[in-house]
């Protein structure tokens, strides 16, 4: 039988990634009076040199809080007869175009009218099935 010993390893978790809310918490975890970075570090498992990168990205404006959503108030009005809103226009439906299409006079008079919306593997089947 084996010793089913387990070796745990500690230490600074490398790589995680910290959301800006996190770090800026952590930075002011940092501001309080009498606490040392060091110990906020040791305490979240990452390295001091970080905590003062974090610093330094705060100080330069390039790590800002999100801003909250707000509230709008508002206020709906009832509104009497002198103030009836207009109805809204109707829509204007977009102008009408004639599809554009192509016409094919074979040889033998018979003609063939395509539209654009036919392939181009489609036109010549239909070509060689007329032309055979």
């Amino acid at each position: 039988m084996g010793s089913g010993a387990v070796e745990i390893i500690t230490g600074r978790e490398r790589r995680r990634r910290w959301s800006v809310a996190d770090k800026l918490r952590i930075l002011a975890e940092c501001n309080a009076p009498g606490v040392q970075v060091a110990e906020v570090a040791a305490r979240h498992g990452i390295y001091r040199s970080l905590v003062f990168q974090w610093r330094r990205q705060a100080r330069d404006g390039l790590l800002v809080a999100e801003p909250m959503p707000e509230f709008v108030p508002v206020r709906v009005a009832v509104a009497d007869h002198r103030d009836e809103v207009p109805p809204e226009p109707e829509p204007t439906p977009p102008p009408s175009r004639k599809a554009a299409a192509i016409e094919i006079e074979l040889p033998d008079g018979s003609r063939v009218r395509v539209g654009e919306e036919i392939g181009l593997v489609a036109l010549r089947r239909v070509l060689a099935a007329l032309r055979g």
